[in-house]
């Protein structure tokens, strides 16, 4: 690793440390619910599924129980570096053709309502890592959870703030949403003990009747699975896609296409990584199935231009990534989709010989054109949705937004994005997110886990369960021979990535950020400013951050925006006129609003750990 280039650095908060086990999460009521688990023996698993449930019930913006989640996991029992994907990203319902999309006068998936719900993949997700992988039973998991739903929890501001943003779509449109989010009527304020007592019912009917199997625990979380996917919990939500008909992105009532069959079909499957050397290290993501392999592809362009030492904060690091971005990002949106239904040219993406001739497109300026590699027989490119002014973006659309508002009502409108001639707002700190959380435990156990879908403001509460449907199935684009083109059975090309990375063959970190499209370059930066320039990994996470608009969203209304580069006012005045000189269209946000990321590092006994302190709710614990 290289020499610090700052020998007294400053961070936000330390570098936790220890030898016991770490926990690190986006929110500090979960990340004290996973190291809780860690000290009554559990393992790193089980605290990984308990963090997970409480997350669902503190960040109900930012994912839910009808979500999706990708896990990557180092099980020690299975070998010193043994590295496993367990996906949880549901597919598209039977129903889901584009034929019928297109019936409905659709040219793409709606961003929010229940046209664009996949089979919800979380819970099941959940049972398989703590039934094959844990050592708990489903109460002492679940138990945290319940209780936070069913008792309360301080609403965070940015919870409160998501609410406010949809009240008029409760209001007029998702009755059931308002019964559980406009408590007396009103907008919840941050700070007040929010409760779900109906999903804390929901959970615990399924624990009671998991509990009536006997005191076996396999055959209780099995039968908590069956209570989810063939159960009660799959017929409400049959019920309701087949009954209602709700408003969405596009401006019209859809039913939905989602139903009980689906929902009994699928399980999650455990998977080998996506995998690329970048010197000493190992780096591990999900498949084409995911965006994760962007991360890949941006490393391998990037390793061949002498990082090493460099100072991250200047125009030429922060300009030869952004650039290896944009080439990246192109092939992810031509090449990448569900490797069950296309081909994908994975090992010539990561290939040095298609890199070495992909790295010569990185040149002094910034480029504003959209640059697939050419591969024979593999993939398509897509026109992209460039908008003529500032747009304001339908409430629920897409990863969720969360903070700082973004446009305001004297913005241009796009008729598009009227509903009943009302104009939706955005508002948000960060563009773009959801959840994540990396666990490591005594023995070496490592999580990494990016839960999301299902936030509040994705479709309506559907009544009986206290929870609403994802919306992941907008990531489809409605294109005939398109790799990522939507198919009933489907995995959409999630934008959800968390990464585990070995070290000289020994697994060494974990780490992950919310954000929708910025994830996988957020993460790239984390990973270059550690193992580059010689952060530890608080100072990894603290240092000012960027990502690159330049290519088409994942999320409705699917936009690209050339050459845009939004960077935090802490980078330098002289970096900013120099990346402006190049020809970048440079944005500055305010100083601490670029990612969520968490880390967690193990190097024999020690266990690290580090948290963000954007938004003020990530937090590290260990000992």
């Amino acid at each position: 690793m290289a020499a610090n280039i700052n020998p007294n650095p400053f961070t936000t908060r330390p570098e936790i440390e220890g030898t016991f086990g770490v926990v690190t999460s986006t929110h500090w009521i979960a990340t004290a619910v996973g190291m809780s688990i860690l000290e009554k023996g559990g393992n790193a698993f089980d605290a990984a599924a308990a963090t997970a449930f409480t997350l669902q019930v503190v960040e109900p913006h930012l994912n839910g129980p009808g979500g999706d989640v990708p896990v990557i996991v180092h099980d020690t029992r299975k070998g010193r570096a043994k590295i496993e994907v367990i996906c949880g990203q549901g597919p598209a319902p039977a129903g889901a053709t584009i034929a019928h999309y297109r019936s409905e006068g659709l040219d793409m998936v709606p961003g929010t309502g229940l046209l664009a719900c996949c089979v919800p993949g979380t819970f099941e997700t959940w049972m398989l890592l703590l039934r094959d992988y844990g050592t708990m039973k489903l109460s002492d998991v679940l138990a945290p959870a319940i209780g936070y739903a069913q008792n309360g929890h301080p609403l965070v501001e940015r919870a409160s703030a998501t609410i406010g943003t949809v009240e008029a779509q409760f209001r007029n449109h998702w009755p059931t949403s308002a019964t559980i989010y406009l408590p007396g009527g009103k907008v919840p304020p941050a700070g007040m003990m929010f409760t779900n007592k109906t999903m804390a019912a929901t959970y615990t009917r399924i624990l009671r009747e998991a509990e009536s199997s006997g005191g076996d625990r396999i055959k209780q979380i099995e039968h908590a699975r069956k209570m989810w996917s063939h159960g009660f919990v799959a017929e409400a939500i049959d019920r309701f896609c087949r009954t209602q008909k709700v408003m969405d992105s596009s401006g019209e009532r859809h039913r939905g296409v989602l139903n009980a069959d689906d929902m009994a079909r699928w399980q999650p499957r455990v998977e080998a990584p996506a995998t690329l050397e970048y010197g000493h290290y190992t780096v591990c993501k999900g498949g084409f199935w995911s965006q994760g392999p962007v991360m890949l592809q941006q490393l391998a362009l990037i390793k061949r231009f002498g990082l090493e030492g460099a100072d991250p904060t200047s125009a030429d690091f922060i300009h030869t990534l952004v650039e290896c971005s944009k080439l990246a990002f192109a092939d992810r949106d031509t090449f990448y989709g569900d490797p069950d239904f296309v081909k994908v040219p994975g090992e010539i993406l990561l290939s040095e010989s298609y890199t070495s001739e992909r790295r010569k497109l990185v040149g002094a300026t910034a480029s504003m054109e959209q640059r697939p590699g050419n591969i024979p027989g593999y993939g398509m490119q897509l026109a992209v949705r460039v908008p003529g002014g500032k747009r304001i973006a339908a409430a629920g659309a897409g990863e969720p937004t969360v903070g700082r508002q973004a446009w305001t009502h004297d913005d241009v409108v796009d008729p598009s994005l009227v509903v009943d001639g009302a104009k939706l707002e955005r508002s948000g700190l960060m563009r773009g997110d959801t959840v994540h959380f990396d666990i490591i435990d005594r023995d070496g156990n490592m999580v990494s886990a990016t839960p999301s879908g299902g936030w509040l403001q994705s479709s309506p509460t559907i009544p009986e369960l206290g929870f609403c449907l994802g919306t992941r199935a907008q990531q489809f684009w409605l294109v005939e021979g398109h790799p990522n083109a939507l198919a009933p059975g489907k995995r959409p090309r999630t934008t959800l990535t968390p990464t585990i990375a070995l070290r000289d063959g020994e697994p060494y970190l974990a780490w992950g950020s919310p954000g929708g499209d910025q994830q996988d370059q957020w993460t790239a930066q984390f990973f270059v400013r550690h193992v580059e320039c010689g952060m530890n990994m608080q100072e990894a996470i603290d240092a000012p951050a960027w990502h690159s608009e330049h290519f088409a969203s994942s999320f409705w209304p699917r936009e690209a925006r050339p050459g845009v580069l939004l960077v935090e006012g802490r980078v330098p005045a002289e970096t900013l006129k120099e990346l402006r000189r190049r020809g970048h269209i440079v944005e500055v946000e305010p100083d601490w609003s670029e990612g969520r990321l968490t880390a967690a590092s193990r190097l024999g006994p020690r266990r690290r750990a580090a948290a963000n302190p954007r938004g003020m709710q990530g937090y590290a614990a260990g000992r």
